[in-house]
């Protein structure tokens, strides 16, 4: 299915010769478009493997691949303005964590998915890498449970590192 100059209204970013790289986190930046397969669940996955943001305290940048996990319900997040999104987190300082938390909360308020999951792999700085992982399913749906189940997984899943 093609989707017409209706559908693509408000998507301000896509196509745009001039596309201007903000380095100073905006969750402004983020756009979204209906889903034209609401009768269904399926799951879009999206992988930034380069990822910087500031550490809060030394400034110095850190370096990552941020995993995006989601079951879109009515609304989607457009892809380019999701990379300029992550992008605005270049001279943004804050926690590993922080950054994967704002992340899911921002892309949770533009789309009201039905579950979502981000997942940091961050390379190591002072001999320590970080991989945070949060998840969120809608309350009261199967969804918030499968929320919780990937949550744990995620301990499974790094004790065979």
């Amino acid at each position: 299915m093609s989707r017409n100059k209706e559908e693509l209204e408000g998507l301000t970013l896509l196509g745009n010769k001039g596309t201007k790289y903000d380095a100073d986190y905006d969750p402004g930046l983020l756009e979204a478009f209906v889903n034209k397969h609401q009768d269904r669940d399926y799951m879009v996955t999206f992988k930034c493997p380069e990822f910087t943001s500031l550490c809060p305290m030394t400034g110095q940048p850190d370096f990552g691949t941020i995993y995006i996990n989601y079951v879109p319900d009515v609304k989607m997040v457009e892809s380019k303005s999701l990379k300029l999104y992550l992008f605005s987190f270049r001279n943004h300082g804050d926690f590993h964590e922080d950054c994967v938390n704002i992340i899911m909360n921002d892309l949770k308020e533009l789309m009201d998915p039905k579950y979502i999951e981000v997942r940091g792999d961050f390379n190591p700085r002072g001999g320590i890498s970080i991989f945070p992982f949060a998840a969120w399913g809608r309350p009261g749906t199967r969804y918030e449970e499968i929320a919780q189940n990937r949550i744990f997984a995620q301990l499974d899943r790094r004790e065979n590192w």
